[in-house]
């Protein structure tokens, strides 16, 4: 493994931080504390070509690999403090589109990717329902195939981009008897008929990404729309799973080194007691443990993008990568809000959105608890 970077690949990261500085700054405490999604910037961001990153040319992309898709996600988020806005188009780019590019036919590649990397449509994925959450693979959403068509039964919840999207990779099962053998994978549209989208979901962080329930009764779903074959479903979503688990916290290691970096400068300025506050041990070993952490976290990161897009599949280091990442930055988010004191706890200083940002990395593409689960079945325990 040679995880040193050609000057072209750090070329573009230059080129994604200064693009983050100059267009992705808005008011973001108050979309923060209303809750807003910002189509504006999320057509910046595929104008610039951010979610086509790892996406053949040939279907609208940047055909970049994967390692140099994460640095420069790890660039985004070193420039911008809208984790919303990163989590949900990293949601669109490896929960999306990379099953449409791995499983999806040559039509379903050309039909639904220019318009996924181009910001002509918003992908989501929706598995988790009401009652399977961990469980992923209790679904009770059916599909029933009538002819040309499958006709789709259930709710999803909690569903990232929810009532934004466009394109919606739907999990169902055609066979309820055969367990996790019949799970199937759609890609449905937000007109097709029977599909109602509910409002955004209001929640602790991540707020300017909007989360919804999603209703599908007897939603028309057409042959074509199903990707892969029927019981593909499990496959297709432990690839996705995967990559998100991989990669999809890379912009919030460029927030760890954003985060560390202003924590140095505070506590060289701060002064208590006619000494700079890093100068106490107290102080300086959070802030050493924030540093360890972040080095930590991108080595685990590249690795784990390394060895997937190298050997396919990578399911032990996912798991790692994604538990060590997520919990992490909950980590260094509290030292941060520490050291900084009272500011850390208001608003302006915007540690405390960072803080709620970062709790909900440990829940979605699967809890803390889950990725312990699996990292010990991977070492037969």
């Amino acid at each position: 493994m040679d995880f040193s970077w050609s000057k072209e690949q750090l070329e573009l990261k230059r080129a994604v931080i200064e693009f983050a500085r100059k267009e992705l700054t808005d008011d973001l405490v108050q979309r923060d504390r209303e809750g807003t999604f910002s189509r504006d910037l999320w057509q910046k961001c595929a104008d610039f070509g951010i979610l086509g990153l790892p996406i053949p040319r040939e279907y609208g992309g940047q055909g970049m690999d994967r390692l140099t898709t994460v640095l420069m996600m790890e660039g985004l988020g070193y420039a911008c403090k809208d984790h919303g806005l990163i989590f949900g188009m990293s949601a669109h780019m490896w929960d999306v589109e990379m099953p449409i590019l791995d499983f999806g036919t040559e039509e379903q590649k050309q039909r639904y990717l220019p318009r996924l990397c181009n910001g002509q449509a918003i992908g989501a994925i929706a598995i988790t329902e009401p009652e399977a959450g961990s469980d992923a693979f209790s679904l009770s959403t059916t599909a029933e195939k009538q002819g040309n068509y499958y006709l789709l039964n259930g709710t999803k919840t909690f569903v990232t981009n929810g009532p934004v999207a466009d394109v919606f990779l739907v999990f169902a099962t055609v066979n309820k008897k055969l367990g996790f053998l019949g799970i199937t994978a759609f890609l449905v549209e937000k007109n097709f008929p029977g599909i109602t989208v509910g409002k955004n979901i209001d929640k602790m962080g991540l707020k300017t990404n909007p989360w919804s329930e999603i209703v599908l009764d007897n939603c028309k779903v057409p042959v074509e729309n199903r990707l892969a074959k029927e019981g593909n479903g499990v496959a297709i979503f432990n690839d996705s799973m995967e990559w998100e688990r991989s990669c999809i916290l890379a912009g919030f290691v460029g927030s760890m080194e954003k985060q560390l970096e202003e924590t140095i400068q505070y506590a060289r300025e701060r002064k208590q007691f006619k000494q700079p506050i890093g100068k106490f041990q107290a102080v300086a070993n959070r802030i050493v443990d924030m540093k360890i952490r972040l080095e930590t976290a991108r080595l685990i990161l590249y690795r784990a993008t390394w060895l997937k897009e190298t050997q396919g599949s990578a399911p032990l280091d996912a798991a790692m990568t994604k538990l060590y990442l997520s919990e992490s930055w909950v980590k260094s988010c509290l030292d941060a809000v520490q050291i900084h004191g009272g500011y850390g706890y208001t608003t302006e200083f915007e540690l405390e959105r960072a803080l709620r940002d970062a709790v909900g990395s440990t829940l979605f593409a699967g809890t803390s608890e889950i990725q312990r689960n699996i990292i010990a079945q991977h070492l037969g325990l």
